[in-house]
């Protein structure tokens, strides 16, 4: 407990330098699925909570610790730093990867892919990767924590590399994560102010010309924005994230995908220091067509993994939605109305981390037992997998943005931020942002329909597929994972009130402002006061309990003995079968046909003549087909003009040597 004490920063190096060593440790017996799938996953858990624990002191008694390691090159060593603003991303990846690989342990199976050993080994190391990037204080060790966390996912996503088109989505994530990262490294690159110092310090202390501050935001916006997937750079998602093994992909959505929700909080609000209420209206515009973007297209997916990959497409675009609201109102001096919108940020970067990391772990459990992806030949699973089921309903509830649970206090804390736009002094302002909480509120409607069609579809009714008769419940280790993380989702919307008084640690240090009044009652949440606005969770939750109760006991009580029980009336059919259920074409068939502008469709409609009729839909992006493709061919045709001058000939190679310098020399001559 000493080293807790007396240097957080250096416990926390040390753990995540644990995760390292206990990769690496993975390659003594590679193929032992017991050793390296089973003791060193557990025990990376434990690393992970105790990470957790560590993160939450540290963010309570608001420690700032810096410190240099003797590593890296010559005069650039890495400086690192734990602050309040690292603790609470810190906490989410502690708190959060505890449970991911709590499951994994029981999840991965002998000969799926790369061997055991060396999975334990890109696992971990993707792990430790983050967990540097949150503590990092300068460019160098933040860039090479950056790329160290790409290169090790990118590994994991192509787990299965022997598929093409498991090949092809994780070149797509490669090639998305070094176009974000090299818009990273120019924006730190502007930061600098024409020094050559890359500590972060010296960025806070940098004087920058409002043009330049401006160019350094949009850049790191553009970088970072690459990495959580905001439209139109969302294209690598919805690929990686069927990909990729269902850990991995919960790793990446619920913990990844923060990272760079961190790095631009760590700009905008640290690096830069003051910026201008104008700078909000990019991510502002951004996070609201990207929330009903990635809603509009999950509600018309049909298969699981994808389904949840637009979530979170959705879910981030609520995000950075709260981080526009943050950056327009301290720009406008509106410090408090900046404290609670960031905080809406940070709780719900934190819910969708429990939320979204428990149904792609549920969804890993199906594809197991069952061996499909596909909506459309699943059903009835919550017979054979009741402990999956009743916990993805938690995780789907908490999603769908139902009380009592997380998902619905982040997004009404986001909502209430709304209410702060009446004040901004710019009155074209002030009368547009207001618009915005309709598409939040459109968004969040749409999230609870998808989270209908996706947990009916698969859990309930009858099964679709005569094989889903031998499908089995998880493993023990599988369903402590997901236990841990539905209670997490549980206890993040009972306790709104602690949550934010720990966040509020780090709004007041980024903002200047302290949201105290939040947390006057233990029991009662009230982010405007002025506005008598306030909920209760616990006050909901025994409510509904009640009600419920007194339901139950009246129909017992009163109607029991009044019932009789009889066949049921089927219209006249015969016995009902899995074929008269809703198909998830069907349910997302009201979406697609009011939102098919934003759709590419292509069908395959039978015909009377058709002796084996087939009916067929394809829905893609049209953001791919009108601005990707275009942009492919184009490179593609300017790589085939380069490729001329390579021939392969000595003479040809130093004829272009000597004509480059010879035009070096002319240039020199004139200028």
């Amino acid at each position: 407990m000493a080293i807790f004490v007396s240097s957080p920063l250096s416990a926390c190096i040390a753990l995540l330098a644990g995760w390292v060593l206990l990769g690496a440790c993975g390659l003594l017996r590679p193929r032992s699925i017991r050793f390296a799938g089973r003791a060193l996953f557990t025990v990376g858990a434990l690393i992970g909570a105790a990470l957790g624990a560590l993160s939450a002191w540290s963010l309570w008694t608001g420690v700032t610790e810096q410190i240099v390691l003797p590593f890296g090159l010559p005069d650039l060593p890495f400086h690192l730093r734990l602050d309040t603003l690292a603790s609470g991303f810190l906490l989410l990846l502690g708190t959060t990867s505890a449970g991911i690989s709590l499951y994994s342990a029981g999840y991965f199976r002998q000969g799926e892919g790369a061997a055991p050993g060396l999975l334990c080994l890109q696992y971990h190391l993707f792990l430790a990767s983050m967990g540097f990037v949150l503590i990092a204080d300068d460019a160098y060790s933040f860039m090479v924590a950056w790329e160290s966390m790409a290169i090790s996912s990118y590994f994991l996503v192509t787990t299965q590399h022997r598929l093409e088109e498991i090949r092809r989505a994780g070149f797509l994530y490669l090639l998305i994560a070094h176009v974000g990262a090299i818009s990273i490294l120019l924006a730190f690159g502007v930061m600098q102010g024409g020094s050559w110092q890359f500590t972060f310090e010296a960025m806070r202390s940098a004087h920058l010309s409002p043009a330049w501050a401006a160019i350094a935001f949009l850049l790191a916006l553009a970088g970072f924005g690459a990495k959580a997937g905001l439209v139109p750079l969302h294209i690598w998602l919805p690929e990686a994230h069927p990909a990729a093994p269902s850990p991995v992909s919960a790793l990446m959505s619920g913990v990844m995908l923060k990272t760079a929700v961190y790095g631009i909080i760590r700009v905008t609000f640290d690096l830069l220091g003051a910026p201008v209420w104008w700078w909000g209206l990019v991510p502002l515009a951004a996070g609201l067509a990207t929330a009903f973007y990635g809603a509009v297209f999950a509600a018309v997916q049909t298969d699981m993994k994808r389904l949840l990959a637009y979530s979170s497409i959705e879910n981030m675009g609520l995000v950075f939605t709260g981080l526009g609201l943050a950056i327009v109102f301290f720009g406008t001096g509106m410090h408090l109305a900046a404290a609670l919108a960031l905080a809406a940020t940070l709780y719900h970067s934190l819910n969708h981390a429990f939320m979204k990391s428990l149904l792609f772990l549920g969804t890993g459990s199906v594809l197991h037992a069952t061996g499909e992806r596909n909506l459309g030949r699943l059903g009835g699973l919550i017979h054979r997998m009741p402990w999956v089921a009743w916990l993805s309903l938690v995780g789907a509830l908490a999603i769908a943005g139902l009380p009592p649970l997380n998902g619905f206090v982040s997004e009404w804390l986001l909502l209430q931020s709304f209410l702060f736009a009446d004040q901004i002094p710019h009155a074209f302002v002030s009368m547009l942002i207001p618009m915005g909480a309709a598409l939040v509120a459109l968004a969040a409607a749409l999230a609870g329909y998808v989270m209908v069609k996706f947990f009916g579809v698969i859990f309930l009714g009858q099964p679709r597929e005569s094989a889903l008769s031998r499908a089995h419940d998880c493993g023990r280790l599988e369903r402590l994972g997901l236990t841990w993380l539905a209670l997490g989702c549980v206890a993040l919307g009972l306790a709104p009130v602690q949550v934010l008084a720990a966040l509020n640690r780090v709004t007041a240090t980024l903002t200047g402002a302290s949201l105290a009044h939040q947390t006057a009652h233990w029991w009662l949440l009230a982010p405007v006061p002025t506005r008598e606005v306030s909920y209760g969770p616990l006050v909901f939750l025994t409510a509904s309990a009640l009600v419920v109760a007194l339901t139950v006991t009246i129909v017992r009580l009163v109607y029991h003995r009044r019932v009789r029980h009889g066949p049921a009336w089927d219209c006249g059919f015969g016995r009902l079968t899995a074929r008269m259920q809703d198909t998830a074409e069907g349910f997302g068939q009201p979406i697609r046909n009011l939102f098919q502008s934003f759709f590419r469709i292509e069908r395959e409609l039978p015909t009377p003549f058709d002796r084996a009729p087939r009916y067929r839909i394809a829905i893609t992006d049209r953001i791919w087909r009108s601005l990707y493709e275009p942009l492919g061919g184009i490179v593609q045709r300017l790589a085939d003009a380069a490729a001329v001058l390579q021939q392969g000939r000595i003479a040809a190679y130093l004829l272009y040597s000597f004509v480059t310098l010879v035009v070096l020399l002319a240039l020199a001559l004139v200028l």
